[in-house]
């Protein structure tokens, strides 16, 4: 395939949205440590230089993807209406939609357990400058959900409350997911098997103590 380059912001755009296409059709297949840009490159049908022409590095395809996905989830979650009850059974109840949620998006989560130890350490300040204000304006949407489940909770509760979920996410995903070694250990030794973590529940659990602990302190 002979490279066009893109000259209008349209055809830019679209080059921008083919890449991204392909990194999220890659992830369903791959984990996020085994894309590399030589393959992305490959399935755009680009040479690496001109996938660069686009996005500064690989990390910075994989965060923008991110960002999209997180964005899909936070539209899911502001869909679910605001439950009745007493403040800790709406707590219990948000923090199983946090969990349930993201449980069910692979993709995000993986990208967020990559998130800081990988992909924000190959990339331009700009590229830096754009997520950070991107993730920024996610966990204000996240605030105010809480607060809408949550009216108890003002901003700093909500911002506990969408820290520790998300802090759990990022360490319970890649605890969820053994490598063949330590599901053959488990297999062979079913009292170590205690040691894998289940994700959604790990994330629901974190979420309901956090927010009984904040109600708790409140009053």
């Amino acid at each position: 395939m002979t490279f066009q380059r893109a000259r209008t912001d349209e055809q830019r755009t679209e080059r921008r949205r083919q890449i991204l296409d392909a990194a999220a059709a890659m992830l369903a297949e791959m984990p996020v440590a085994e894309l590399s840009l030589t393959a992305l490159s490959r399935r755009v049908c680009l040479a690496k230089a001109n996938v660069l022409r686009y996005f500064d590095s690989r990390e910075a395809v994989l965060l923008e993807l991110l960002e999209a996905q997180m964005a899909e989830c936070i539209t899911e979650l502001e869909s679910a209406p605001a439950p009745d009850g007493s403040a800790r059974e709406r707590g219990d109840r948000l923090a199983d939609l946090f969990a349930v949620s993201l449980a069910a998006r692979p993709m995000l989560c993986d990208l967020i357990a990559s998130q800081a130890a990988v992909l924000e350490r190959n990339i331009s300040v700009e590229t830096a400058i754009r997520h950070k204000r991107q993730i920024r304006e996610s966990l204000q949407a996240l605030v105010r959900l809480v607060r809408r489940h949550l009216p108890e909770f003002g901003d700093e509760d909500a911002s506990a409350l969408v820290q520790t979920v998300m802090l759990t996410a990022v360490a319970a995903w890649p605890a969820s997911r053994p490598p063949q070694a330590l599901l053959a250990a488990y297999e062979a030794d079913p009292s170590l098997a205690v040691m894998c973590i289940d994700f959604t529940d790990a994330v629901r659990r974190s979420g309901e103590v956090t927010a009984a602990g904040l109600l708790a302190r409140r009053q």
